[in-house]
């Protein structure tokens, strides 16, 4: 995109992105797509360098063309609608900061996107999930230590990131673990025995040492584990239990909200556990127990 860029126009966009890196708390995954998405955007301005100038004079007609170009090239309203948010967030930047304003892009309506429930599984076949981390392994130590994670995963309603950020010291045999969030928000969560039974299991067999303030989940080569590991695991057991493709580590982290639900705790306190910013991320749970019970219904009066 370098080469697309007036001098100016460069140095506000590294501003941008110190400030959602500083101020916003954006990891530097979500950091990366808003940098790409609107790489994009600039180099479909037919300018051989494109200014801030260039950019204010931007009309309704320009941004709508631009986002009619992607959707016939066959990305998905998502797809569109997650450049829109990236664009949009860098046109507010600038307003915010009075360097330029260009408010046509406001106008412009979001695609509406198809509502997605949870996904979720049924506690035996979640304990099946898990049950089947050891089979399979290079080594009986790994097989260990991946029904540790999947089972904290579950217990405690993780995202894999946060699980596999713990360090040593952050399972110290108390009631509640501490979990660095979304935007570094901390939040407690109550850890069952089970799921330290399990860490303390898998801590016994590592054959790495494991020391605080460094990694808690080791790799076969002493790293910290990545997600893209739990993933690989979770690809195989879906394989062998014959589940479907959406069962993903994050999978989990649903079937613990969707399963609290069900035995009757409130929205409020799960929004708590899950660490949601909003109430309504959290009241999408109602709408799974909903769809099941309609399915339910259905098993019984399939004339109704």
């Amino acid at each position: 995109m370098g080469d697309k860029l007036d001098r100016e126009l460069k140095k506000e966009i590294q501003r941008w992105i110190e400030w959602l890196k500083s101020q916003r708390n954006y990891s530097p995954h979500t950091i990366q797509s808003y940098v790409s998405d609107l790489e994009i955007f600039i180099k479909y301005q037919d300018k051989e360098k494109v200014s801030l100038n260039d950019l204010q004079k931007i009309d309704i007609r320009g941004f709508r063309k631009f986002f009619s170009s992607r959707a016939q090239k066959g990305l998905s309203h998502t797809s569109i609608a997650r450049e829109e948010s990236s664009v949009r967030n860098f046109f507010k930047w600038l307003d915010n900061n009075d360097i330029i304003k260009n408010t046509a892009i406001f106008q412009i309506s979001t695609p509406k996107l198809p509502k997605v429930l949870p996904r979720s599984l049924d506690v035996n076949t979640m304990f099946d999930v898990i049950d089947q981390a050891t089979q399979d392994c290079s080594e009986p130590w790994i097989g260990i230590r991946d029904k540790a994670i999947l089972t904290l995963l579950y217990g405690c309603g993780l995202r894999i990131s946060e699980a596999l950020s713990l360090n040593v010291e952050d399972i110290n045999h108390t009631e509640f673990v501490k979990i660095k969030g979304k935007g570094n928000k901390d939040r407690y969560v109550p850890i069952l025995p089970i799921v330290i039974e399990r860490i303390e299991a898998y801590k016994k067999i590592c054959p790495y040492k494991l020391r605080e303030g460094e990694a808690l989940f080791l790799g076969a080569k002493g790293e910290r584990v990545s997600p893209r590991i739990i993933q690989r695991k979770l690809q195989q057991i879906r394989v062998k239990l014959n589940l479907a493709d959406n069962i993903t580590p994050h999978a989990l982290r649903h079937s613990f909200a969707t399963h609290l639900l069900a035995q009757g705790a409130d929205l409020r306190s799960i929004q708590e556990l899950l660490g949601h910013a909003s109430l309504s991320s959290t009241q999408r749970y109602t709408d799974v127990n909903l769809e099941k019970i309609k399915k339910e219904y259905k098993k019984a009066f399939p004339d109704k």
